[in-house]
């Protein structure tokens, strides 16, 4: 079947490229990559988010203790390649609970990982990385600062890394305790990532 096409900045569908317009279209937000959410968490589910990505695919490894992949979304087209994607995940709540999280990463304009975070988006804004970071991530023997992004319900942090925004999103606003310490990522794109993940149920934080 299919994926289903919409917006990543918001639940419209979109109109597919016509004899005018090689690109895709959303009534409230203009020429956009086309969002493929109906993405399984499985083996076949992060290969269709693999093909063509030109954005990292991030995915914290180790997982955190009880943590299993619950889903994929992937912004772009055959054309356009892969330019945004999401890689969800469910756990535990260090507080107790359950939790959620949502990894995007994406080119800037995308308003992926912006949608998720509760923004109008499509980027962080002005105000963003005004003051200290409030978290870090490590990748490559590097380590990159997020900062806090101002959310109501959810605790949500973006950054940089390699010229990319790198979100991360987390249900409810109390899991964002997982990064008091740095999370490490690994980029599923690299060479010798063939990681044994748990997959899980899809996520219902996913559209779609």
């Amino acid at each position: 079947m299919r994926p289903a096409l919409s917006c990543p900045r918001c639940n419209f569908a979109v109109r597919e490229p016509s004899v005018w317009s090689s690109a895709y279209h959303c009534d409230q937000h203009g020429e956009v990559l086309p969002l493929r959410s109906a993405l399984s968490p499985s083996r076949d589910g992060l290969e269709a988010v693999l093909q063509g990505a030109r954005v990292p695919v991030w995915v914290p490894w180790p997982l955190p203790q009880g943590w299993i992949v619950t889903g994929f979304a992937a912004a772009g087209d055959e054309r356009t390649g892969t330019r945004g994607c999401t890689v969800a995940l469910s756990g535990p709540n260090p507080v107790g609970g359950p939790a959620e999280m949502l990894l995007v990463s994406e080119e800037p304009g995308v308003g992926l990982g912006a949608r998720f975070a509760g923004l109008d988006g499509p980027d962080p804004g002005a105000q963003f990385a005004t003051g200290p970071a409030a978290a870090v991530i490590e990748y490559g023997n590097h380590e990159f600062p997020l900062w806090n992004v101002e959310t109501g319900d959810r605790a949500a942090f973006a950054g940089e890394v390699s010229g990319n925004w790198l979100w991360l999103v987390l249900w409810p606003q109390t899991a964002g305790l997982l990064m008091v310490e740095p999370l490490e990522l690994r980029d599923l794109r690299d060479p010798g990532q063939d990681l044994d993940l748990p997959f899980g149920a899809r996520s219902p934080l996913l559209p779609g």
